[in-house]
C-alpha cells in the first residue's frame, strides 16, 4: 500500500459508547415490558440507529410446519416481512438455523445462497453490502436466526459487530425463552387476575377502590408494588410521564397504610418559588423575616404522623436538597428563625416525570439524596402502554363527569373504539379532560363517533402548534438510519429544532424528520442538555 493511501484511509469508527449504550437500553427494555415483539423490535432499533447495523430480523420456525418466517424486524416494511419465508437449510437463513453456525457474507452480490427474498438489490445501498447470520441460541436449542445488513468498507472493525451482535442474540434469546414462560402460564395468570379483581372489588379498602382504573398486566404490576410496601414506612419514588397519576398512586399507598388517619400533604416542588421553599417546607417563627407576623408550620409538621408526597422533586433547587436529606436522615426540622429542631414522623413518596439518574450525571440532583428517594422505584405506565384499559377509563370517568355536572350522557360503541385507538401522548389526565369536554359540549345524550373524530383531531393538531403551516413534515413512523452511526454533525441541527419547538421533543423529531425514540437516542448519545 502506498503512503498516500493510507493517508487517505478513513479513520475507525470508535463507537465503545454507542455499544455500552446498546448493551444498557437493552437490558433496560427487557424489564420494562413483556411484549416480546416491542422488546425485540427496540432492540434491533438500537443496532441500527447506534451501531449502523441496519434492516435487523429475527427468523423463527413456524410452530405449525416448521418454516423460517420473520418474526420481527426494524427497517422492513409488513410487506418486506411477509416474503421473508424459508425452509429449513434454505438461503443463508436457513443454513444457520440448521447448522447453528454464524455466517457472514462479505458481499451479497457475489453470494448465489443469498436470495434477496425480503429486501431487493435495488432497495440496499450502491455500496457493498455484508450480511450477518448469527444463530439465536439458549441451552444448546438454536431458537432462530438474527441477521442484519452492514456496510463491508466501513471502518469500523467486524469483530466489534460481532461481539455485540453475539450478546445481542444472547438477550433476544432469553426474551424469547421468558416470553415461552409467560405463554404457558397465561391460563394460571388469568385466573389470578380474575381472584385479584374480585379480591378488588370486595375489600373496600384495596388500592382499586381508590379510582385506579384498568386490568392490563403494566397497571397490574404497579398496583402489586405499592401494595407490597403500602404498610411500610420505606420511601417509595413514583416515576412516570405526566398526567399517569402519580398523585393518585401516592394518595392510595397512604390510605392503604397505617397512616390513613393522619393527613396526606402534597407539595408540587415546581410551584414553589426557591426564595420560598424553606418556609413552606419547614415553616417559619413570629418575626423571622419581614411579613412574618405570626408562626406558620410548614408541610413536613402538616404531614406529621402521616404522608408528604413531594411531587416533581427533580424540579427541587439544589440548596433544598442539601436540606430534605438532612430530614430524611435525622427526621427532624429546624423553622425559619427557630433556635430548636422540631422532631417529625413522616413518610415521603416522591414523584417525578424526569431522569433522575441524568439530573444526577448533569449536577442538577444530589446523588446521595437519590439514593435515598429512590428505596422503592415504582414506573407507572403510560396509557400507551394500555390500550386495553381505555375503555375501563372512559366508563369509569364519563359517569364521574356525569354526577359531578348532573349529566346522563353515554357514548356509543364506535366512539367509544375511536377513543381506544388514540395515542393519548398526554395520558389518563388528557384522556379525562376529553371526555369532561365531549360530555359537557355534547346536544345529545349519546356522544357519537363524529363527535370524537372531532375532538381527537383537535387534540392531534393542538400537538404541532409549534411547526409552521409551511413546514415539510416528514411522518414516516419507522425512518431507516443510514448504514452509519449516530454522527456529532447532527448536534446542532436537533439544538436548533429543540430551541425552535421550545423544548418539545415530538415536535421536534417531526421537524427535522425522526421519529421520537430515535431523537432521544440521539439526545442521550450527543449528550445535549
Amino acid at each position: 500500500m502506498s503512503k498516500a493511501q493510507s493517508t487517505n484511509r478513513p479513520l475507525p469508527e470508535i463507537l465503545v459508547d454507542e455499544e455500552l449504550l446498546v448493551m444498557r437500553e437493552a437490558s433496560a427494555l427487557m424489564g420494562k415490558s413483556p411484549d416480546q415483539n416491542y422488546v425485540i423490535r427496540e432492540i434491533l432499533h438500537l443496532l441500527s440507529e447506534l451501531l449502523g447495523l441496519n434492516r435487523g430480523r429475527v427468523v423463527l420456525p413456524d410452530i405449525d410446519n416448521g418454516e423460517l418466517h420473520i418474526a420481527h424486524a426494524y427497517g422492513l416494511s409488513a410487506k418486506e416481512m411477509k416474503r421473508g419465508r424459508f425452509q429449513p437449510g434454505e438461503g443463508i437463513t436457513g443454513r444457520v438455523m440448521q447448522s447453528g453456525q454464524m455466517m457472514i457474507i462479505q458481499d451479497v452480490d457475489n453470494e448465489p445462497a443469498f436470495l434477496f427474498r425480503s429486501v431487493e438489490r435495488e432497495h440496499l445501498p450502491h455500496e457493498t453490502v455484508s450480511f450477518i447470520a448469527m444463530p439465536v441460541e439458549q441451552g444448546g436449542q438454536v431458537l432462530g436466526v438474527l441477521g442484519v445488513h452492514r456496510l463491508r468498507d466501513r471502518p469500523r472493525p467486524l469483530a466489534r459487530d460481532l461481539q455485540i451482535l453475539k450478546i445481542t442474540a444472547t438477550l433476544i434469546a432469553q426474551v424469547i425463552m421468558l416470553n415461552r414462560y409467560i405463554q404457558e402460564r397465561t391460563a394460571r395468570l388469568e385466573s389470578e387476575n380474575r381472584e385479584l379483581k374480585w379480591a378488588l372489588n370486595k375489600n373496600p379498602s384495596s388500592l382499586g377502590a381508590f379510582g385506579i382504573v384498568g386490568e392490563s398486566m403494566p397497571l397490574r404490576r404497579a398496583l402489586k408494588q405499592v401494595e407490597q410496601v403500602a404498610q411500610t414506612d420505606a420511601t417509595v419514588l413514583l416515576l412516570g410521564e405526566s398526567g399517569t397519576g402519580k398523585e393518585l398512586f401516592a394518595r392510595a399507598l397512604h390510605l392503604s397504610s397505617a397512616r390513613r388517619d393522619y393527613p396526606f400533604i402534597k407539595v408540587n416542588c415546581g410551584a414553589i418559588p426557591e426564595n420560598l421553599f424553606e418556609s413552606e417546607l419547614f415553616g417559619y417563627e413570629k418575626g423571622a423575616f419581614t411579613g412574618a407576623t405570626s408562626s406558620r408550620p410548614g408541610y413536613f409538621e402538616q404531614a406529621n404522623g402521616g404522608s408528604l408526597f413531594l411531587d416533581e422533586i427533580g424540579d427541587m433547587p439544589l440548596a433544598m436538597q442539601v436540606k430534605l436529606l438532612r430530614v430524611l436522615q435525622e427526621n427532624t426540622i429546624q423553622r425559619v428563625g427557630a433556635r430548636r429542631e422540631t422532631t417529625i414522623n413522616v413518610r415521603i413518596v416522591a414523584a417525578t416525570n424526569q431522569d433522575l439518574q441524568q439530573l444526577v450525571s448533569r449536577g442538577k440532583f444530589r446523588l446521595d439524596l437519590f439514593y435515598r428517594v429512590n428505596v422503592i422505584p415504582v414506573r407507572l405506565p403510560a396509557l400507551q402502554e394500555r390500550p386495553e384499559d381505555i375503555r375501563h377509563l372512559v366508563r369509569y370517568y364519563l359517569n364521574q363527569i356525569n354526577q359531578s355536572y348532573q349529566r346522563n350522557v353515554n357514548i356509543a360503541p364506535e366512539a367509544l373504539e375511536r377513543l381506544a385507538a388514540y395515542s393519548w401522548p398526554g395520558n389518563v389526565r388528557q384522556l379525562c379532560n376529553v371526555l369532561e369536554r365531549l360530555a359537557l359540549l355534547s346536544e345529545n345524550r349519546l356522544i357519537g363517533a363524529a363527535e370524537v373524530a372531532a375532538v381527537v383531531a383537535a387534540e392531534s393538531a393542538g400537538e404541532h402548534l409549534a411547526l409552521p403551516v409551511t413546514a415539510p413534515v416528514s411522518a414516516i413512523p419507522d425512518s431507516l438510519r443510514p448504514y452509519h452511526a449516530v454522527q456529532s454533525g447532527e448536534r446542532d441541527r436537533i439544538v436548533q429544532a429543540l430551541a425552535q419547538c421550545n423544548g418539545n421533543k415530538s415536535r421536534a423529531a417531526q421537524r427535522i424528520g425522526m421519529t421520537l425514540r430515535q431523537l432521544n437516542y440521539r439526545i442521550q448519545r450527543l449528550e445535549i442538555a
